[in-house]
This record gives structure tokens, C-alpha cells and sequence, in this order.
């Protein structure tokens, strides 16, 4: 009978100050410091004939491919396993650096800087990954206050937290993988430190348990009618919050998943980008926008906000030299009943919907922002009414229709 074997670990990957900060076109200038630190997880599942899969998790933006690829290799080294048994997400954190994937849209140019990426990579070669065995069980849980669709309060949003919890033989929890679907975006772009945002609190608030944090379906999910402030102790409040529901649902029974390791499979999907409107017709759209901004920070505010920015972005997009096709790469990973969806894109939350309810698992996630990064994906409402995340998205809706029944029927198989 094959035993379960765990190693976890979270690395301190902060960067030194001095360094731009990625997420919010409106920002400028660069980071001066620290809030809370940004931190690289490994947490590997194994047996001792079966590599399994080793999740890296990241505080960042995103994770572009070629950063992807070079994680990949790294935490591969370190746990002595091929790298295409390591999935790597970000978390979406809008206060971590820009250069470790550097420029992910034309909305916020951007460059990699070698050394913020050779001191990450170094960091997660060099992670000590000692196994040892561990039980593997599953929760989920309703969380209310941390986040809501961010086009309209009511609109869609899976607000269940996903839990796989792996505890010692001797029953202590040793670590946590744990999926939810918000962007963290607690802290905005007058915020010039570094911080993991409201995950890096639920992280802390769980400790001394590792804690790996995956990005659910969250392109249309903020904290932008949830948030009390915009500093650190809100950024307290709402990981506090989600960390005291997962800790409810611990210390309740779980479903008991086999002692045998996950299994992933990947594919790619290429996809053509749409039609981008000429330069004189973006530019229409940016004065429409200019327009309606009303400059408050309240929900309208922002709305109208970053509908400016979206039409800005959208212009950026029609002086770029766009390809016509990009490849997306997807991965499916079970473990027992649990299936984990991952996509380079941001989903909105009507598609997680889709994916879950077209699933043959009993239990599907849907994760974002994993092995690349290829920006919004939109519902047709949101592509009717011209929001921020449709104007600069790559794709259109047929295309959009088509990534999401490929990727089904690839989990399904």
C-alpha cells in the first residue's frame, strides 16, 4: 500500500525596496519598503514511487511563462522531480514587485530585471523539501465579507473557500493548500510597499501551518464593496476573516482522500486574439470614459475609474503588435474525489461556474493566474456593457466559449 508523503515549505522572497510595483496603471513611483512580506510555497505531494505534484505558489502579479519555466526547473531540482510535476500560481497581489514577470499587458508596460528574478529563482532552488508522511482530506466552506462581484454586488461569485488540509500521522496540521476566488486588492496604487494583500494575513493568522494560496475564478471578484480602508489593518481584517472560517471548517470532519499522490495533466489551447478596434476608435473610447470619471474612491469611483483605464488600455492594445494567436497551457490535477482546473487567465466568476458544473468530479476548483499569464476572460454581460476587464481582454466571446468547452472536455477525459 502506497503511503502519502508531504514537504512544505513558505520562503521569505521579499525584494529589496527600490523596485516598481505591478497592478494599477495609476501608480507611480517605487516600492520604499515592506508592509508584510511577499513569500514562495512549495508544498509536495508524493509518493515514494510517484513524483505526485509539487504546487509553488507566489506572491506576485502573475506569473508570465518564462517565469513559470524557470520556477518550474528550480522547485523541480530542489524536490528531485521533473519539472513538468510543478504547477506555479500566483496569488494576484497587486503590491509585488513588476520585474520578476515583467510587462503581462500593454495596460502597464513593464521589464523583467534579471537580479529580482535570479534571487526568486535561487531562492526556490535552494528550498528544503524534506518529506514525510501525511494524510490528505478535504473541506470547503461559505465565506461572507471578504469579497463580492465587483461590477455589482449581487453579480455572481463562488464565495466558498476550498481546503485540502494535510496533517501529520500524529494529527497535526502541517500544511494547507487553500483556493478562494477575490482579488487582493485591499491596498491601492498610492500604496508604494510590498505586501501579499490580504492572503499574506489569512497565511499568518493560520500559522504554524504552511499555507499555499490558489486564485480562484476572481477576474470579476474584489474587496471593492467589502473593504473598510485600504491600509494594514483592513488588509488584517479581511485575512483574518477568511483564516477564521477555514479554521472552522478544520475542526470540523473532512472527506478522507487516498494516500496515493495527485496526478496532473496538461495540455495547451492556442487561441486567436480578437479583433482590436483601429487607433482612432480606442481613442473615442478614452474620451467617453475621461468623461464619466467622478474621482471618488467609493465603488462608483472606482468603477468608473477603471473603466479609464480599461479604455486607455484598449488603445495601448491597438499600437502594439499583438500575435494573432497565443497558447494557453492548461493543467488538470486530482487527488481522490478533488480536481483542480488551472488556467493562465483571469476567470470571471460565471465561468468558474461553467467549468464546475460541466465538471464529472464530484469536487472541482477552478484556479486562475497559474503557469502563465494571458489577462481577462469575460462574461457576455461584461462584453455587452464594455467594462475595464472587456475592453482589454485578448479574446472574444466565441473564442472564449471555446476555452472553456476544450478545457472541460480535457478534464472529463
Amino acid at each position: 500500500m502506497s503511503e502519502l508523503l508531504l514537504a512544505a515549505t513558505s520562503l521569505d522572497v521579499t525584494p529589496p525596496p527600490g523596485h516598481r510595483l505591478d497592478g494599477y496603471a495609476a501608480r507611480t513611483g517605487v516600492s520604499t519598503g515592506t508592509a508584510d512580506p511577499l513569500r514562495a510555497t512549495l508544498i509536495w505531494l508524493s509518493t515514494v514511487d510517484d513524483p505526485g505534484v509539487l504546487w509553488l505558489t507566489l506572491d506576485a502579479i502573475a506569473v508570465g511563462t518564462a517565469l513559470t519555466s524557470e520556477l518550474a526547473a528550480a522547485a523541480g531540482a530542489a524536490a528531485g522531480i521533473p519539472p513538468s510535476h510543478v504547477v506555479v500560481s500566483a496569488s494576484h497581489t497587486h503590491s509585488g514587485p513588476s520585474g520578476w514577470t515583467g510587462q503581462i499587458h500593454p495596460v502597464i508596460p513593464a521589464d523583467r530585471e534579471p537580479s529580482l528574478v535570479s534571487g526568486l529563482v535561487s531562492a526556490v532552488r535552494g528550498a528544503l523539501l524534506e518529506r514525510r508522511p501525511a494524510v490528505a482530506s478535504w473541506r470547503s466552506i461559505e465565506v461572507v465579507g471578504v469579497g463580492t462581484n465587483r461590477h455589482s454586488r449581487s453579480g455572481p461569485h463562488d464565495n466558498t473557500a476550498g481546503i485540502l488540509a494535510l496533517h501529520s500521522l500524529s494529527g497535526s496540521l502541517e500544511a494547507v493548500l487553500l483556493d478562494f476566488a477575490c482579488h487582493p486588492t485591499t491596498y491601492g496604487p498610492e500604496n508604494l510597499r510590498y505586501s501579499a494583500d490580504w492572503p499574506g494575513a489569512t497565511r499568518a493568522a493560520l500559522a504554524p501551518a504552511v499555507v499555499g494560496f490558489l486564485q480562484g475564478a476572481a477576474g470579476d471578484v474584489s474587496p471593492r464593496f467589502t473593504r473598510q480602508g485600504r491600509g494594514a489593518a483592513e488588509v488584517a481584517r479581511l485575512g483574518g476573516l477568511l483564516a477564521a472560517r477555514v479554521r472552522e471548517a478544520l475542526a470540523g470532519p473532512g472527506l478522507t482522500l487516498p494516500q496515493s499522490a495527485p496526478a496532473i495533466r496538461r495540455t495547451t489551447l492556442d487561441l486567436p486574439v480578437r479583433t482590436i478596434p483601429t487607433a482612432d476608435e480606442a481613442e473615442k473610447v478614452v474620451v467617453a470614459a475621461e468623461s464619466r470619471v467622478n474621482g471618488t474612491d467609493d465603488p462608483s469611483g472606482r468603477i468608473s475609474q477603471t473603466r479609464l483605464d480599461g479604455a486607455r488600455g484598449q488603445a495601448l492594445m491597438a499600437a502594439a503588435n499583438l500575435p494573432p494567436v497565443l497558447e494557453l497551457p492548461i493543467s488538470v490535477i486530482t487527488l481522490g474525489d478533488v480536481c483542480w482546473i488551472n488556467l493562465p487567465v483571469e476567470l470571471f466568476a460565471a465561468h468558474g461556474a461553467t467549468l464546475q458544473a460541466h465538471s464529472h468530479h464530484p469536487i472541482t476548483r477552478a484556479i486562475g493566474y497559474t503557469d502563465g499569464y494571458y489577462g481577462y476572460v469575460v462574461d457576455p454581460s461584461a462584453a455587452t456593457t464594455g467594462t475595464y476587464e472587456a475592453l482589454i481582454t485578448y479574446f472574444d466571446q466565441p473564442t472564449t466559449t471555446h476555452l472553456l468547452t476544450q478545457t472541460t472536455t480535457f478534464a472529463n477525459t
